[in-house]
């Protein structure tokens, strides 16, 4: 049986975890309830601040319904592994599971910075109804698809949907919120990242041995049936930005072909094929072609697909490299700690998962809390820094002596270091939105989205080069072969967590030269007095 993409073990190990588990809430109620509860959080220092001509309770209901399409998102991204068993049972395919996940992933890392574009042009109500209303279609023919490649193909469609969620609901919340007011705002959706991660596995287990396995698709219906509904009238009143813009079809294309071929060949090399067979070497190929004629197509287009200006900005430019490596990163590390606890420490698939648990539960800490410091202190760009400062000094800790930890400071070890690499999600956001221009917002925020998958589908190729290269002397082999071979893998990870520490250090360097822009809005009694 072939395993699943490396960029889904999360989903493997934290099924793993839950196999325990004997029922699950209904995710429709949790998933209605989180987002009200972020949208009406008091934390946010009072009501909603929103944009000129909403008023608070539209304000609300555009936040919960947003919050519920990152939901959507997010969570398939994690309920599918748990089925897949089930899933190969029923079609007759086990040999090609793996491509149900992929095909996903390949899809949202393609389309996500498209819709950023397409929502600058169209406005983000019409291309976000849009996204949902593809991602529920994909789902309704991943339910009653009768093969696996027509599984294959329609959790393709499902990830061109999925690719607008998270990017337009981002620039949304950048439309209705000042600045100031957005950190605290980014940094609750970590919260809904969290419950999803932890929900998806969890529910998809329950669905598929209780109920039927197409089940864990037919849920999004009625949930994306709801983002519709909350959405759909409020957001006709959210302030446009858009200007007169013409879509680049070139360009976009050129970059898509790019993104594809390269994310193919880092998901197949090493696992299925060798980094030197002919298929990897001609992705690769293709994809280094494409890149250069999209690179001249940015140069000569009239209106190219990614304005110059983001590009050569200061800041967005030194953001958007600070973001690919530092989450990046942040993916790496999530695939490779369960083999790194079962290989090298020797404890099972559920304490693996349990030390994940803690990593994932600590970033989701530094993602709160830094948005907390960021609307208070002027000098705001000391907070992801002095956290990638305590990341690297960790990193290093676990690659002085690798196989020398127990469980327990590996637990929190790991905990640290997802404290110290939180604050990179909202910070880069929010820095990236920032900086640009508002009827730029949504490219920007693709693109930002799109490098930031894209570093981690390159980080998690790295890691697993150095992994399998020691394991296997280069021949093709999976997470799960590694896991059960019981390889000592203790000098191997010796260097992935260096090469993690050298992806942090690079993201550092980057952010010292970003410029620090003041974020505005309005301060609330709790922020008038400003740190330096």
């Amino acid at each position: 049986m072939t395993s699943p993409a490396p960029q889904d073990a999360f989903s493997v190990a934290a099924a793993e975890l839950a196999g325990g588990s004997s029922a699950a809430a209904p995710a429709r109620t949790l998933a209605i309830r989180s987002a009200d509860a972020i949208a009406n959080s008091g934390e946010w220092g009072g009501q909603v601040q929103p944009a000129a001509g909403l008023d608070h309770a539209a304000a609300r209901t555009i936040v919960a319904g947003i919050m519920l399409a990152m939901f959507l998102s997010a969570l398939e991204q994690t309920i599918v592994a748990p089925a897949l068993p089930a899933i190969g049972k029923s079609l007759g395919d086990i040999d090609n599971l793996s491509w149900v996940i992929t095909s996903y992933l390949l899809a949202l890392t393609a389309t996500t910075p498209l819709f950023g574009k397409l929502s600058d042009i169209y406005g983000r109500r019409a291309v976000l109804l849009l996204a949902i209303g593809i991602f529920i279609l994909g789902s309704i023919a991943c339910a009653l698809a009768p093969t696996l490649w027509v599984l294959v193909l329609s959790r393709a469609l499902q990830g061109i949907g999925g690719g607008g969620l998270l990017p337009i609901a981002q620039t949304i919340i950048a439309d209705l919120l000042s600045p100031r007011e957005r950190p605290v705002v980014q940094g609750r959706t970590s919260i809904m990242f969290m419950s999803a991660s932890i929900l998806g596995p969890v529910l998809g287990g329950f669905l598929t041995d209780h109920l039927h396995w197409s089940f864990i698709f037919w849920i999004n219906v009625p949930l994306g049936a709801v983002a519709l509904v909350m959405t759909e009238r409020s957001l006709r009143r959210l302030p446009r930005n858009d200007r007169p813009h013409r879509l680049d079809v070139i360009g976009a294309a050129l970059m898509v072909g790019a993104a594809l071929a390269l994310m193919l060949a880092l998901s197949l090399g090493g696992s299925h094929d060798a980094w030197t067979s002919w298929r990897i070497i001609t992705l690769l190929a293709s994809s280094a072609a494409l890149w250069v004629l999209f690179t001249l197509r940015l140069l000569t287009a009239r209106e190219p697909f990614i304005p110059l200006a983001i590009l050569h900005g200061r800041v967005t430019s030194t953001m958007t490299i600070a973001a690919f490596f530092s989450i990046g990163t942040v993916i790496g590390v999530t695939i490779y700690m369960p083999l790194y606890c079962q290989t090298v420490l020797g404890v099972s698939a559920s304490l693996s998962g349990l030390a994940l648990i803690a990593y994932m539960g600590g970033a989701t800490l530094g993602s709160l809390i830094s948005t907390r410091f960021i609307v208070r202190i002027k000098n705001y760009m000391r907070v992801p820094l002095g956290g990638l400062v305590v990341a690297v000094a960790t990193l290093i800790v676990l690659a002085a002596n690798p196989a020398g930890h127990t469980l327990t400071e590996v637990v929190g070890l790991l905990f640290i270091l997802g404290c110290g690499l939180g604050p990179m999600y909202p910070v880069s956001t929010i820095v990236m939105q920032n900086s640009v221009k508002p009827h730029q917002l949504g490219t920007a925020t693709g693109t930002l989205n799109f490098f930031r998958t894209l570093g981690g589908a390159i980080v998690v190729a790295v890691f697993g080069a150095i992994v399998l290269g020691a394991a296997t002397a280069g021949e093709p082999a999976t997470l799960d072969t590694l896991a059960a071979g019981h390889s000592d893998l203790g000098p191997a990870f010796h260097w992935v967590f260096i090469a993690a520490a050298i992806c942090l250090g690079i993201s550092f360097l980057c952010l010292l030269f970003v410029e620090q822009r003041p974020l505005h809005g309005p301060t609330h009694a709790a922020q008038e007095s400003v740190a330096e």
